[in-house]
């Protein structure tokens, strides 16, 4: 299947793939009535439209046709989540990679701080909470307002791409059908942008609390020196363990360049945060 929308079937293959999940056997009247839901309610296409895409997505190998029904291909299944993390944004990479820096960070300048400065358990207790939960709240009104607006707008130049692609459709109709069919999509889209950053902000802010918290509670409960050791260890297993295998993973780069990317980073950060902590 080309990435590119040039024709109904294209449209309707992107709306059967956002419409199966994990391999189900759907009867094709009832993907026809999901159809006409995106089309609140309009009749969008044909039955026989429907047809055509089915039949070129078996072509294709994305979804294995039995009687009167049809489910994905594992191939189908992998699309199908590739353009769910294109139109909704629901592969959450860069909310837990931003949750576990900023946590980490966080938690460490914190120890740091507390190491060096010898504050008392209350006062260190108090100022590890009252600094963790500026940074989760930070970064979950940072997703839910930046991420709706960024979204809106990659959503909308999405959509003008693909109207202009299926604006050289020669038959009249069939671009009528296409077009209105693609605004409903994407209309619903929208509705959808709002839930998907409130998610997002969710993962960022808790994984950022946690990823921060954790080591600060072993600081300050476990008697010295193994809070000061237990801490370090915690943040130094986030950090080269849980994040760059994260990254590495998603991002398809050896995990060695990612380590160093991320020891780096997250390095300069917490000697940029204790420089200015001890100016002020």
């Amino acid at each position: 299947m080309s990435f590119e929308i040039q024709e109904l079937p294209d449209v309707i293959k992107v709306v059967v793939l956002l419409n199966l999940r994990k391999m189900e056997k759907i009867p094709k009247t009832l993907l026809k009535k999901r159809i006409d839901k995106v089309c609140t309610g309009r009749v969008c296409i044909e039955m026989s439209d429907l047809e055509k895409a089915l039949k070129e997505m078996g072509s294709e190998g994305l979804i294995f046709e039995e009687g009167n029904s049809v489910r994905l291909t594992a191939q189908g299944l992998k699309l199908s989540r590739e353009w769910e993390s294109l139109l909704l944004k629901k592969d959450p990479i860069i909310e837990v990679v931003a949750g576990l820096v900023d946590g980490s960070i966080t938690g460490l300048v914190v120890v740091l701080s507390a190491l060096a400065s010898g504050l008392a358990i209350k006062t260190a207790t108090f100022a590890a909470l009252l600094t963790l939960t500026a940074v989760a709240i930070t970064n979950f009104s940072s997703f839910l307002l930046g991420g709706i607006t960024e979204d809106l707008a990659d959503i909308k130049t999405l959509q003008t791409l693909m109207n202009f692609s299926l604006s050289d459709i020669p038959d009249k109709q069939e671009r009528h059908k296409s077009l209105i069919l693609l605004q409903k999509l994407f209309t619903l889209l929208n509705k959808e942008v709002g839930r998907a950053n409130l998610y997002a902000a969710i993962i960022c802010s808790t994984t950022t609390f946690l990823a921060g918290s954790i080591p600060i509670i072993a600081y300050l409960t476990l008697p010295e020196p193994i809070n000061t050791i237990t801490a370090l260890g915690i943040v130094s297993a986030v950090v080269g363990i849980f994040l760059v295998r994260y990254r590495s993973k998603k991002t398809r780069v050896n995990w060695k360049i990612t380590l160093l990317e991320t020891l780096v980073i997250v390095g300069i950060a917490a000697i940029a945060s204790l420089m200015l902590g001890g100016i002020a």
